[in-house]
Formats: structure tokens, C-alpha cells, sequence
């Protein structure tokens, strides 16, 4: 009996240093907080400006597709709509003259999309860029800028 109580203690002893080695120090988890935070502040700079370049990506991506439906439009008429026409001409057939002879039933696009910022996509033809602009003024909606201000257009 005096050996089974001795081996049951053996048996406790050995399960209370078990839990003990299990957990983790305070200076372990100090290190592994600041190294977190080391990496939250090398990361959160870099995703913040993530939402103003998808702006700038989408931008590009719309004048893209404006762009195209431009192409169609010059394929199909012989000329791109004037700049008194506009952007609308790709939407609905346009009324003014020069009235297109085989403007495509449906339109070119659904519909003529806004720029992320909120503003409207801006044509120019004759462009200053080449012969035809499509451009959006950036975050400002204002011609020129820096930055997120700057101009998207489809010369770049």
C-alpha cells in the first residue's frame, strides 16, 4: 500500500511540472506582440493606399472600354460623334447633325459609366492628346493635379 501511494505522488508530482512547461512566459508574448506590431506598421501604410490606386485602375479600365466602343462607333459611321454629341452618342442615337447612318441598334455601351470619384467621364474631340480624349479629372474634379488629383485619360 505505501508503494502505491508513493507512485500515485510520483504520478501528481510529474503532472503538475507537465502543466506548468506548458504555457507560455510573459516575455514570450511581449516579443510576440511587438512583433506584430513591427509588422502592422510596415504593412497598414501600404494597404491604406491601396483604395485610391483601384480607383485609379478602374478609371483606366472604364476609359478602356469607352475607348472601344469609340472604335465601333468610327467602324460603323466613319467618324467619331462630335464633340457637340459627346460621350452620349454611345447610348443613344444621337439627333444633332452629323445624325450617324448606321448607328448600331442598342447602342455601343448599356449605359456610360462615372468615374470612381463620382464625376463624369470628360470627351474631347478634337483631343489634345491624340485624335480623340476620353479623361477623367481625378479625385479633385478639376483639370490637372497631383497624386489622386491628377487626370486619367486615355493617352496613358
Amino acid at each position: 500500500m505505501q508503494m502505491w501511494t508513493q507512485r500515485r505522488m510520483q504520478i501528481t508530482r510529474a503532472q503538475a511540472q507537465g502543466r506548468r512547461q506548458r504555457g507560455f512566459t510573459l516575455i514570450e508574448i511581449m516579443v510576440v506582440i511587438a512583433i506584430l506590431g513591427i509588422l502592422a506598421a510596415l504593412i497598414v501604410p501600404k494597404i491604406m493606399s491601396r483604395p485610391d490606386e483601384a480607383r485609379r485602375v478602374a478609371a483606366k479600365q472604364d476609359i478602356g472600354t469607352v475607348m472601344q466602343a469609340m472604335k465601333l462607333y468610327r467602324l460603323d459611321n466613319g467618324r467619331y460623334p462630335t464633340q457637340e454629341q459627346g460621350l452620349r452618342a454611345l447610348v443613344e442615337k444621337p439627333s444633332t447633325e452629323p445624325v450617324p447612318n448606321n448607328w448600331k441598334d442598342g447602342g455601343y455601351l448599356e449605359r456610360l459609366p462615372a468615374d470612381p470619384w463620382g464625376g463624369q467621364y470628360q470627351y474631347l474631340n478634337p483631343g489634345v492628346h491624340g485624335e480623340i480624349d476620353v479623361f477623367s479629372y481625378g479625385a479633385d474634379n478639376k483639370a490637372g493635379g497631383d497624386g489622386n488629383d491628377a487626370d486619367v485619360g486615355s493617352w496613358q
